[in-house]
């Protein structure tokens, strides 16, 4: 009979595993995928209601209006789109696009922290510190 081994104590040092890196490389890229699609048919929504709806107005380029105030708040798009306008839903498709790398930058941290990396949480949790205030922190405007 063999005699039982006993187990010894292994360190805790980071050694990246392959399939775990794949793995995270390849719902990063999903998500990004899915997110630029969804916002793309966000947009061709509101694009069909706009339209739509404005089809048989005269273009005037004489005078340039700029967005509406309306526009410039996130509260304000989520208004017009609970309004059924075009350019509402526009708008949101446009902050789907831009939400969606901030997205894949939370799921970075979560894959490096499944990984136990600290250092690439650190630095990853720092990046979206930046980008959320970037996005949000200025009054809610863009």
């Amino acid at each position: 009979m063999p005699a039982t081994q006993v187990p010894t104590h292994q360190s805790h040092e980071f050694t990246p595993q392959p399939w775990r890196d794949r793995r995270l490389e390849r719902i990063l890229g999903n998500l990004l995928r899915i997110g630029v699609l969804i916002s793309a048919a966000i947009v061709l929504s509101g694009g069909c209601v706009y339209i739509y709806r404005h089809a048989h107005e005269p273009a005037d380029y004489h005078v340039f209006r700029g967005e509406p105030s309306d526009f410039r708040t996130i509260p304000g798009v989520f208004q017009s789109v609970m309004n059924g306008r075009g350019r509402g839903l526009i708008q949101l498709g446009l902050l789907f696009l831009i939400a969606t790398p901030i997205v894949r930058v939370a799921f970075s941290i979560v894959g490096f922290a499944i990984e136990r990396d600290r250092l690439y949480v650190m630095f990853t949790a720092f990046v979206l510190v930046i980008l959320l205030y970037s996005f949000l922190g200025s009054g809610l405007t863009f």
